[in-house]
């Protein structure tokens, strides 16, 4: 996720998905796999993943890798035909945090976003995390539930809490105040308007309340 540099990692606290399997390669079991951080380097040193679907799970070894992050291929230990191999269309690739590709500075896993809370301090957009404890309490804006990919960077997508109701103010045609209860909508994942990130809290700083409305 790029905040003000680098991309998301889709992940989870203690293992990662980082990969899924799109489709098969050949007769032999290969299976075609799309690298969810876009990366691939780190594929070369699993020895074995969890394979998952839903509720269906399965450890399984990997006996080698190909290929590039757009074009990778890995064939699994007793996957050997391609019938076998298109079973598994559509499952996920998860591994322990430490095996997946590593975090560089401003980027964030998908799924540590996901968990935490969109905050609003009243007294001003105050970035450091000192001053911020100063601060008053926040309003808690909302809860990250996902993000998505956009044309100009990567959005937050937010479900709005009805706590930020009284502050935006907004109202129908008829003069009837909008609530935000089950309302979502698309925050810019960019310091004009996301300030601190503190994952130990589980708090996102929104920095101005109009990108809500």
């Amino acid at each position: 996720m790029e905040q003000q540099k680098g991309q998301p990692k889709k992940a989870e606290q203690s293992e990662m998905i980082v990969g899924i399997i799109r489709g098969t390669h050949g007769l032999a079991g290969t299976c075609k796999v799309e690298s969810t951080s876009g990366e691939c380097d780190h594929f070369f040193d699993l020895t074995d993943v969890t394979l998952r679907k839903g509720s269906i799970t399965k450890q399984i070894e990997i006996e080698s890798v190909e290929g590039c992050a757009s074009s990778l291929l890995i064939t699994f230990k007793g996957i050997d035909s391609i019938d076998e191999a298109s079973k598994y269309r559509g499952f996920e690739i998860i591994v322990p945090k430490d095996k997946a590709c590593p975090l560089f500075k401003d980027e964030y896993y998908v799924e540590d976003l996901k968990s935490c809370s969109l905050v609003y301090y009243e007294n001003g957009k105050k970035t450091g995390k000192k001053e911020l404890a100063e601060n008053s309490a926040p309003i808690t804006a909302g809860y990250i539930t996902d993000v998505l990919e956009g044309g100009a960077g990567d959005l937050l997508e937010v479900s709005l809490t009805e706590s930020v109701d009284v502050l935006l103010n907004s109202t129908d045609k008829d003069g009837n105040r909008i609530s935000s209860k089950d309302r979502k909508v698309l925050v810019p994942f960019r310091k004009e308007f996301i300030g601190t990130v503190d994952l130990k809290s589980k708090t996102v700083q929104l920095m101005h309340l109009w990108i809500l409305e």
